[in-house]
Order: structure tokens, then sequence, then C-alpha cells
């Protein structure tokens, strides 16, 4: 364990040192020398012109980027000029979190470096690399992404991503308080809506509908044995169609098929699953309201000889207010969370209410109070988001 983080901060430095000037400030603002705030509002939060740019491989459609690669004379290499990083931290101060009535220094709680950009027409790739929680540092979102494959809209993506990034992005929400439905996994089961290795394929109608097909391994992002991540051998799938209607209202639904394995005293015992889902995002300015319901059943999620249905249900209600919009130094976010399941150790109504002041476009100060009302306890947190 010391040698895995006296390992993490050499690399850290090393990085750190490599990173000149030209990474003074977030890869992408550099990369095309804009504001943030024309992707974010506030960052991490993307503006729908920041989605398309994602979309679209790390490229604005509209500007070039000057001398992002090098000239080499070979029109079959594409080399950047320089490889893009940027650095995130963040840090609290803390009261009573897991109901412990006490105070507590949670600074850092979290550092990243981030990497990302287009390797060539049409090839892009994102990656970081995270230290959390105080624990060695690993690499969550890592993958390369294929725009627009032969001449069509269709993107293809291969690595690790959230399942649930078609939908809502975790890594970008304003709150400490997370979306909880996606974390969930009942009993023994290794499945839920956050990380995953896999392939994603989208499509965009000019109509406004956007398709999206996962084909996953269903057990996370954990260690591999013998170079083999899947544990069992089954793939899971997740289908995900969501319209957009008029400026103001996206609407969407998610479906999820999968089964899993697990080996106990030399019996294998297989758990049976699916989940369905509808989201919204209603946006009138000065307000947006993101909203997601789940419904799961597994069939054996405690991985024994009598399968028994157990049921999870979930929801999560979001409110931003940014009084003048992607200018505003102020914002606030209430947050909901509900989860009721067959196991009861899931369950969960929980309130966040969290207020943000942008110090610089990107350094915000931020206070949030969330009241657990399962367990009758409430938490406070004061600190900082930067990034550069």
């Amino acid at each position: 364990m010391k040698n895995t983080f006296t390992l993490s901060v050499l690399t850290l430095i090393v990085i750190s040192f490599l990173a000149s000037d030209i990474f003074a400030i977030p890869a992408f603002a550099r990369k095309y020398n804009m504001t943030c705030k024309t992707c974010h509002a506030p960052f991490p939060k993307l503006k729908p012109y920041a989605e398309e740019y994602a979309a679209n491989g790390f490229v604005l459609k509209d500007q070039d980027a000057p001398r992002y690669f090098l000239d080499t004379g070979d029109p079959e290499l594409s080399l950047l000029r320089d490889v893009p990083l940027a650095f995130r931290l963040e840090g609290y101060v803390t009261y009573n979190q897991s109901n412990l009535e006490k105070s507590d220094f949670n600074a850092p709680l979290l550092f990243k470096i981030l990497s990302g950009g287009a390797i060539t027409k049409d090839v892009a790739y994102y990656i970081y690399y995270i230290l959390e929680n105080g624990e060695p540092g690993k690499i969550e979102d890592a993958w390369l992404m294929f725009n627009d494959l032969f001449g069509s809209k269709l993107d293809f993506t291969i690595g690790q991503f959230q399942v649930s990034d078609p939908v809502f992005k975790r890594e970008l929400r304003l709150t400490r308080d997370d979306y909880y439905i996606y974390k969930v996994r009942p009993g023994f089961s290794n499945v839920d809506l956050t990380y995953d290795r896999g392939i994603m394929l989208n499509y965009g109608f000019e109509s406004g509908t956007d398709l999206t097909i996962e084909i996953v391994n269903g057990n996370g992002i954990g260690e591999g044995v013998s170079n083999v991540f899947d544990d069992d051998k089954y793939k899971n799938f997740v289908g995900r169609i969501s319209q957009d209607v008029g400026e103001h209202l996206r609407l969407g639904t998610l479906g999820y098929l999968g089964k899993e394995e697990k080996t106990i005293s030399d019996i294998a015992y297989t758990n049976q699953l699916w989940m369905v889902g509808g989201d919204a995002t209603i946006s009138l300015d000065p307000l947006e309201l993101n909203l997601q319901y789940i419904e799961r059943n597994d069939d054996n999620a405690l991985f024994e000889n009598n399968k028994t249905d157990a049921k999870t249900r979930g929801a999560f209600g979001e409110l931003i207010y940014r009084p003048e919009g992607d200018a505003s130094k102020w914002y606030g976010v209430a947050i909901f969370n509900w989860i009721e399941s067959d196991f009861r150790e899931l369950n969960l109504k929980q309130l966040g209410v969290h207020f943000g002041y942008v110090l610089r476009r990107n350094i915000r100060l931020v206070a949030e109070y969330s009241h657990n009302f399962t367990d009758k306890y409430g938490k406070m947190n004061l600190g900082f988001v930067a990034a550069f």
C-alpha cells in the first residue's frame, strides 16, 4: 500500500513538472483559447453547446484549433503538438458526515488529472486518473470514440464509461450529493448504472431523437484476473432513446437487461435482472429541472438455491437556479433522492440544498446541507471546487 501511494505521488509530480505554462487553464478551453463559460454554466455542468462539442469528438464545427497537430510531413500521421492536460481539486470542511456527529477536514477529498481531445479526424479519447478519499489512485473514465462512423451520424465508443452517461452524467453534477439510484446494487449484485467496461453506439436524428445502445461486462471496473475483466460469461445490454420536444423539454427512456453469475462453494448461481426508467429535462431560464425514475427487478440477488424476486425503485429530482444564466456569479441547487427496495438497507429519502459562488470561472466556493429523512440526520459541507 505504501509503495502504491509513493508511486502515485511520484507520478503526479512528474506530470505536474511536464505541464508547462500552456496547461494553465483547462485543456479544452486552452485548445480554442476561449472562456470556460462557453461550455459550462458553471463548471463542470455542460451547456448544450458543450454536449455537441463532446459528441463531435471534441471538435468545434465553427472554429479551428490552430497548431493543434504537428506538421511531420507524413499525411498518415496525426501527432498532437502538446498532450492536453487539466486538473480538478475539491476539498471540504464537513460536519456529521455518515451521522458521526463530528467535524472533519475533507481536503483534499478529490484530485483528478484529465486528458482528452481529438487524436485525428473523427477519432477522440478521454481519460482521467483520480485520487479520492485519501486512497491510492485509479483510472475511471478511459475510452476511445470513433465519430461519424462510415460517414454516418453513428458514434462508436469502446472502453470504460458510466452506463448512465447518455442520460445524466454523474461526474458533471454540481452537488456533492449523488444521483444515488444509479449506484444501487441490491444484495450481492455487481450491476449498477455507474462505471463499466464495454462498447457504446450513439446515433442522432435530425428530428431531435437520440438513440444509444450499450453492451457491457456488467461487473464494474475492478481488477481483472489473468487479463480477463468480466467475471462471468454473460454480457448485459442497455438501450436508451431520448427526444427533444420543442426548445425547453427533453424526454427519455432507458432499458437494461442483464444476467450475472457467482460461484459459491463450487456451485454456480445466476441472477437475472432488468431495469426500466424514464427521465426528463425542463429548461426555462433561469431554472432547469432534471428528473429520473428507475424500476429494477432481480430474480436472485442473494445468489441462493431458492430464487426470490427483489424489487427496487428510485428517483431523483434536481432543480438548478442560475439568476443570470451562464454569467451568474452565484447559483443554487436543490436535489431530492428517493429509493425504496425489498433490501431495506438501500432505502433512502434525502434532500440536499446547495449554494455556490463562482469566484473565478474555474473556482467555485460551495455550501451544501443534506437531510437524510430515512436515518434522521443532517450533514453540512463547506468547500471549494477548482479546475486548472
